[in-house]
């Protein structure tokens, strides 16, 4: 994606962030905040690599040192580098 699209997305986003909020809110309650300040919309797949700015089932709201983490991981989880080169647990998603 080019950085023109890419800014076409987030102000797709910037447009529909209020609303977003306030829908997401009626369904699952509050959006999260820490003291007056939102959490930030984290897009599950990006916009850089062609994720949906408005798709509800692409955004879920995440704590903002998290959020800023997830941006620190990127280029190296799209660069293929290590840890993200690597394969995990063979069951990751059980308790054992």
């Amino acid at each position: 994606m080019s950085s023109h699209e890419a800014k076409l997305a987030r102000g797709k986003w910037d447009g529909i962030r209020e609303s977003f909020r306030q829908k997401w809110s009626k369904r699952f309650g509050e959006w999260p905040e820490e003291g007056d300040v939102s959490w930030p919309g984290h897009h599950i797949r990006d916009l850089w690599h062609g994720g949906d700015p408005v798709d509800p089932n692409n955004i879920i709201p995440v704590g903002p040192n998290v959020h800023d983490e997830y941006g620190r991981q990127y280029p190296g989880c799209y660069a293929g580098q290590a840890p993200w080169n690597t394969v995990g647990p063979d069951l990751p998603y059980t308790d054992t």
